[in-house]
């Protein structure tokens, strides 16, 4: 096992190389100059450039499962969960945009689908659960699957950052929050749920 001083320095080497180079240009050899950690040692323990990102993503997205976790605890009404998760999300991204930029801008996904690490299946079922809750209780829109309104909630954070990116990040990504899950809630919503109670008209 690496190190903790030697992690870390990995860790922000990795970050800062991913996100400002394209990703095929990026390669062990420049991380290790950056980090100041031989080519042999970071190779010994990642045998690829791609097994070293997604060693790291797994760690960053872990902690952003985390933050949702704590942010959701005592949240009983469901709109206010999607919100917070909505918020929680942005707010993550927009205070480390490298990881932002590695995820939505310069990692290739086909080349991440093939990793075990993609799967994300602690975050991926908390978000899955509550969907499915709003669906059961026939609050959000009962038609598609699950998965599918997590689909549509990703996309909108992907390409909310995208263009947050792209116009210089001049406003507050979070600051936004509200209104734009507001959009995203009637896109998702039931539109038969009223005061409580849902018809299939």
């Amino acid at each position: 096992m690496l190190k903790a001083e030697i992690h870390r320095r990995l860790e922000a080497a990795v970050l800062e190389i991913f996100s400002e180079s394209d990703f095929h240009k990026a390669n062990i050899r420049a991380v290790a100059k950056k980090a100041g950690v031989s080519f042999s040692t970071i190779y010994s323990y990642y045998d690829s450039k791609e097994k070293l990102l997604f060693a790291f993503l797994d760690i960053w997205l872990a902690k952003l499962t985390e933050r949702i976790v704590d942010h959701l605890q005592g949240i009983e009404d469901l709109k206010e969960k999607l919100r917070k998760v909505f918020w929680v999300q942005l707010d993550y991204y927009e205070k480390n945009p490298g990881l932002g930029k590695i995820l939505f801008m310069t990692l290739p996904m086909k080349t991440w689908i093939a990793d075990e690490t993609f799967q994300q299946k602690k975050m991926i079922n908390l978000f899955l659960d509550v969907l499915r809750q709003g669906q059961a209780e026939g609050i959000l829109n009962p038609n598609v699957r699950a998965g599918v309104l997590l689909d549509f909630m990703h996309g909108f954070v992907q390409r909310s950052f995208f263009m947050w990116v792209s116009r210089g990040q001049k406003e507050s990504l979070s600051g936004q929050a509200n209104v734009l899950f507001e959009m995203v809630w009637r896109a998702i919503a039931n539109p038969n749920y009223n005061n409580g109670n849902s018809t299939n008209s």
